[in-house]
This record gives structure tokens, sequence and C-alpha cells, in this order.
């Protein structure tokens, strides 16, 4: 059994859990909105993203645009909100059964703490109490002083992609210091699937069962070479580290972000992996 941490494991009532279907998903990382980014760059394709997410299983979504970094200047919170508005008038027209919520990636700068106070950039969900932040792949930057900067905001840093920083693995007592101040850490499904090479989906496994990452999602862009995945990624947890972990990664921290609640943690102490 997995040691939790947190006593209110149980109690799930307060995250809308009970009864949930086992392979519906909450995404708290894709690129959905169309012509902001990297993502979609029409309507047309924003909508079969969406489709395909739900045909993932995803019923929820945290639309994360890029923010700050080669977006400077772009993807402001007021346009975000009103393209997911727009968005999901969209998708409901159509009978495709997912929520979109505002959010952003938005890329580590010294000025994000104001930024936030100037509602310039969102919090993941637009709740105000966790934020994605995304690393420069080039070069490493200690992050602890931002970290602890927005944890005295009562904002929890989530690092997207942590297992394709490949500082991170260079820097582990970095990285534990980063966590012990209240950083968790988000990796990709397809990185568990083996999409960003052998390395990429060793280091996100590490990060899985070590229970530093507390969320598992989509990083989807496209249906075509950034796909979603997620039903087979929480197959291969759910193979791998057991179905208590794949839910709480793919579906329950997800949720608890959306409705501005605290995550569940584990200790890999006492787990072993499945055959």
């Amino acid at each position: 059994m997995i040691n939790f941490i947190n006593d209110n494991v149980i109690d799930i009532d307060d995250g809308g859990l009970k009864g949930r279907a086992c392979e519906e998903f909450v995404d708290i990382h894709c690129h959905c909105l169309p012509g902001f980014d990297d993502g979609p760059a029409t309507i047309s394709e924003a909508f079969m993203l969406c489709r395909a997410l739900a045909t993932e299983g995803v019923i929820k979504a945290v639309a994360t645009p890029h923010q700050l970094g080669r977006y400077e200047g772009r993807n402001n919170s007021a346009n975000v909100r009103e393209a997911v508005r727009s968005l999901n008038n969209m998708l409901k027209n159509h009978g495709i059964s997912i929520k979109i919520v505002p959010g952003g990636e938005v890329r580590v700068d010294e000025r994000i703490c104001r930024l936030l106070e100037d509602d310039t950039i969102l919090t993941l969900a637009d709740g105000g109490k966790y934020i994605l932040l995304e690393l420069p792949h080039e070069v490493f930057i200690d992050i602890e002083p931002l970290i602890q900067e927005l944890v005295s905001m009562g904002i929890q840093p989530v690092i997207s992609h942590a297992e394709r920083i490949a500082a991170l693995t260079r820097e582990p007592d970095l990285l534990l210091r980063w966590l012990e101040h209240s950083a968790v850490l988000q990796i990709t499904a397809s990185s568990l699937l083996g999409d960003f090479g052998h390395e990429v989906e060793r280091v996100s496994w590490d990060f899985l069962a070590y229970g530093y990452a507390k969320f598992v999602a989509s990083d989807s862009h496209n249906t075509h070479s950034r796909k979603p995945k997620m039903r087979a990624a929480f197959r291969r947890i759910k193979t791998k580290l057991g179905e208590d972990v794949a839910r709480m990664v793919c579906f329950e921290n997800p949720l608890r972000v959306i409705n501005g609640l605290d995550i569940l943690s584990f200790s890999h102490h006492n787990h072993q992996e499945k055959e």
C-alpha cells in the first residue's frame, strides 16, 4: 500500500472524486487556445485538439498558453480568459464534453510576483493558489528566491515538464531544496512513454516513483506531433506504480488544483514497483 502523507486522502468528497470513472482525467497543462503560441494556429485546430483531449478521457483542462519569455507582451490574462470563454462556448455547441479553464505556462522571471499582482499573468485555473513555471532549457537558473517569494504570497509553484530540464538531474541537491520550499513537479504524459527519448523517460519515472512529481499532464499542442496521450500514460503508471498513484497524478491532484484545494502527496518508502 502507498503511504499517503495527507490525512485527508480518504476524504475525497470535497474534490468531487467519488464515483468517478477510472479513466477520467484532468489536465493542468495544455496549449489549446487558437493563435496564442506554438499550439493550434486556428479555431479548427483548437477544436480538433480539444476533441482529442475529450476522446482521451480528459474532462477538464487548464489552457496554459506561454506567458513572458519570447511571448513577452502577449497572452495577457484578459485575452486568455476571453479566449477560454469563446472556446468553451464552441465546444458546448458541438457537444464536446470537456471544460477549459484559464491558466498560463509562465517563463521564470524576476517580475512574476508583481505581474501576478497586476493581473498580467495567470495562475493555474485562475485560482490564485498554483502557478505553472517554465524553466529555460538552455541555461540553468536557481529559482529558490522566486519560489520563496511565491510561497510567501500563498502560491505554490509547479515546475512544468521538469523531466525535460536536463540541469535538474545534474543539480539534485538544488532540486531537493526547491521541493523543500514547496515547489512540486509536473511531468508530461508522453515523456513516460519514451516520446522524448530514453533518458527523459527514465528521469520521468524516477520523479514519479520518488513522489517529486505530483502531476502528469498532456502538454499537448496539436493532434499530430504533440498528442495528449493521457490514457496510455495512466495505464502505464497503473501497471508500474499502482492505480492509487495513477489516479492521484492524472486526476485527483489536477482536480484539486482546479478546485483550489491542497494537493496530495505520497511517500515512495514502503512502495515497491509492480511487476
